[in-house]
């Protein structure tokens, strides 16, 4: 889903050619952000033994398969998928895991895939040693038209990845396939499962299907990337607690007997009491609501009547309501019917409020967020992470961390000094050099993340 952040970092270097890796080698990194340690989360000052031990091990094996895993992206742009019809980006992953050795899984009802990263080879669910930690990718892409001018423009009309799903994908899969490798060399302290994730644009999510299906009980810890356009490419965007929204939709009908507008006297005006409903239920929120939970009820669609002299038997108006307070999100559906249903009453329409949850806050648990913390220094070095604002944007990753803690990193798509895209519009583009700096990260959190499941 949307999840659009403005969060601006400077630009620091290390002086002339290409910026260094944490060890002091050239691992093509962007310039990263300068943000001084106290604007950052607390945390990861020292990278730990997991980021460490294998950061250069994932440098090196991504050199060796940059231009496949950019190939591997481009198939994906030019052939998008939307939710739930994923077949063909599913088929891809598979083929790409089992070329691995690798076991994947695929959903019976959905086409999600999973696939578990152990020492000594494949592991099968019911052998499983030691904490498993999730890294999740979601698939699916828009029904938005491709307006990029690039060789691997989406070859299906009205379709295309305009929120970087195409980026996540490949991102996961290549820090699975890092971590298989650098398995076979030094063993793991437990388990990576990694979960490609359909419909996550839709509402509701894919991910409430994923986890009826049990591929979330033995996690115990999930992580998982968003591509930010707001942050140049080598930049992490990190923030502890709430960091995306709650993202609901209200949809209120009013009925009545109609009528003429020479006479509302004689019957219920729905389109006055539409109109008192539209302004005054916000504004009642914003009394019975903790401003501190940042509720916002916004109107996007209103429908009354098709002549200007004749009230309409019915009216409707819809809308979104987001949070980024968990509490309040549980809250809201039984709160806003029993508001509705007290402005409308002077007026005597009947009233139905259809209230449907469609994703939770994504609200980071700070261990994680140290843990990818901790992992940026070790791969990038420190000024690499920068503290991003709050989104009220949805995105359906939050329904894990309802089960399990976890963390969502904002990883930096634009080009230094190039334009400031945005997400959810035909024209996105992404610098490919993300895909490097996401596989390193997502390696590296998985790691740091063993060791704060003890």
């Amino acid at each position: 889903m949307s999840d659009n952040v403005s969060a601006q970092a400077a630009v620091a270097t290390d002086g002339e050619g290409p910026p260094l890796d944490a060890d002091g080698a050239s691992g093509g990194v962007l310039p990263a952000s300068s943000t001084p340690a106290s604007a950052r989360p607390s945390g990861g000052a020292t990278a730990g033994w997991g980021a460490a031990r294998a950061s250069s091990f994932v440098r090196d094996w991504f050199a060796q398969h940059e231009s496949e895993l950019v190939e591997f992206r481009r198939d994906l742009h030019m052939h998008p998928e939307l939710g739930r019809q994923e077949h063909r980006t599913a088929g891809r992953i598979v083929d790409r895991l089992t070329a691995a050795g690798l076991r994947p899984q695929r959903l019976a009802d959905i086409p999600g895939i999973w696939c578990d990263i152990a020492t000594g080879g494949p592991a099968d669910a019911a052998d499983l040693e030691g904490p498993v930690v999730m890294l999740r990718a979601d698939m699916d892409a828009l029904p938005i038209q491709d307006a990029k001018d690039v060789p691997y423009a989406s070859t299906v009309p009205g379709v295309c990845h305009a929120c970087g799903h195409d980026v996540h994908t490949t991102v996961v899969l290549g820090a699975g396939l890092a971590l298989a490798e650098y398995a076979r060399h030094s063993p793991l302290p437990g388990t990576v499962r990694l979960l490609f994730q359909p419909a996550e644009e839709t509402m509701p999510g894919g991910a409430l299907e994923v986890i009826d299906a049990g591929v979330l009980k033995p996690v115990r810890a999930a992580l998982t990337v968003h591509c930010d356009p707001a942050l140049d490419v080598g930049t992490i965007g990190l923030r502890p607690g709430p960091i995306t929204s709650a993202a609901d939709l209200v949809e209120i009908t009013l009925a009545g007997p109609g009528g003429h507008t020479s006479r509302p006297q004689n019957t219920v005006d729905l389109v006055y009491a539409l109109g008192a409903l539209i302004t005054q239920l916000p504004a009642a929120l914003s009394r019975r609501i903790d401003p501190r939970s940042a509720l916002a009820l916004v109107w996007g669609q209103v429908q009354a009547g098709t002549v200007p002299n004749a009230i309409p038997r019915a009216a409707q108006v819809r809308g979104t309501v987001r949070t980024l307070s968990r509490d309040t999100w549980e809250t809201a559906p039984e709160l806003i019917e029993q508001l509705a249903h007290q402005i409308v009453a002077p007026f005597g329409a009947d009233i139905v409020v259809d209230y449907r949850q469609g994703v939770p806050p994504v609200v980071n648990s700070a261990e994680f967020v140290d843990a990818f913390d901790t992992a940026v220094t070790a791969a990038f070095g420190h000024g690499a992470a920068a503290t991003v604002a709050q989104s009220l944007g949805g995105e359906d990753f939050g329904w894990y961390l309802t089960h399990v803690p976890g963390a969502l990193a904002r990883l930096g798509t634009r080009t230094p000094g190039g334009e400031t895209y945005d997400l959810h519009q035909g024209d996105y583009l992404v610098d490919e050099r993300a895909i490097g700096i996401g596989v390193r990260l997502l390696a590296g959190a998985a790691l740091e993340s063993f060791s704060r499941l003890g």
